[in-house]
């Protein structure tokens, strides 16, 4: 029997040596139980059931303590540090972590996760043996997702973001006491801004497809978000000391985006809600409220 890093395994106590610890033996090979992985008092000759991974000084040791998960195994691990060069560094159970690889990760720096963020991944072997971690997919994830109800239409709902894209941001969405979760995209149209991998999300559902997936916005209903817009709007306009600003149906998205966090189509519809119950009014690529309208300058 060969002993394999990130395998759990039932071995017997063969001698205690001190300081050290205890070691066990395959028979043919024996391994370092070092007295910091004792979960309980132990005897000679006992047969315990140990995790095997490579120690500081990449030796095989073994611990009684129960990793998150083992080798070839998918779990959700929280990020605990990051480096930029190496990559994430996964808490997985032991008071050591794992490695997520920084060519694992998106190639734009501002889409990696950062620390406390959860991720999820699959326990693997690098070229020598060493334990890492590689992101799960959409393969390993589909299989244990559900077919969300359709009964989440317009419900807001926390999502884990698992594949960020420009074109979209790929989540899983919690399901609860309903099971693992629900798989779920949110269009870039639909975001608020660019979503990070393992960034935790509060999303609303806008559509349940035919295969159980569903479709995800950041924003409240058009009717909901109309209003609310239209009150910052209002509100904007009248702490302006000539309750005016220079934004209007003119203003580029961009700017309107940078300023108001909004997009274009959702600052006219507000403008246009409060144009229609007579709040303010359009001129010369200004918005005022209609109070504060300037008067045309009389010619002498």
């Amino acid at each position: 029997m060969s002993l394999i890093a990130g395998t759990v395994v039932s071995l017997p106590v063969s001698r205690e040596v001190s300081p050290f610890g205890y070691f066990l033996t395959t028979g043919s090979e024996d391994v370092l139980l070092h007295y910091t992985e004792l979960t309980r008092d132990i005897k000679i000759g006992e047969t315990l059931e140990v995790f095997v991974f490579f120690d500081t000084e990449d030796r095989l040791a073994v611990t009684m303590k129960k990793p998150y998960l083992t080798l070839g195994e998918m779990a959700k691990l929280v990020v605990a540090d990051v480096h930029p060069r190496l990559g994430c560094f996964l808490e997985m159970g032991l008071g050591r972590q794992l490695l997520l690889p920084i060519r694992e990760l998106p190639e734009l720096e501002e889409l990696r996760p950062q620390v406390g963020d959860e991720v999820f991944v699959i326990m693997e072997h690098d070229k020598q043996g060493r334990l890492r971690a590689k992101l799960a997919g959409e393969r390993e994830l589909a299989p244990l997702a559900f077919h969300a109800p359709t009964t989440w239409v317009n419900e807001w709902v926390e999502a884990l973001v698992y594949k960020p894209l420009q074109m979209g941001t790929f989540v899983l969405v919690d399901g609860g006491v309903l099971g693992f979760g629900a798989i779920g995209m949110i269009h870039s149209s639909e975001r608020s801004h660019m979503l990070r991998l393992g960034e935790k999300v509060k999303c609303r559902v806008t559509l349940v497809r035919e295969d159980g997936r569903v479709n995800l916005a950041m924003t409240q209903r058009k009717e909901v978000g109309r209003n609310e817009d239209a009150d910052k709007l209002l509100a904007f306009m009248k702490e302006r000391p000539m309750g005016g600003m220079p934004y209007s149906d003119a203003t580029p998205p961009d700017i309107i985006k940078q300023r108001f966090g909004i997009s274009k189509s959702a600052f006219k519809r507000a403008l246009g809600k409060l144009m229609k119950d007579g709040l303010v009014v359009q001129k010369e690529n200004w918005t005022y409220l209609s109070e504060s309208v300037p008067k045309p300058q009389q010619e002498e």
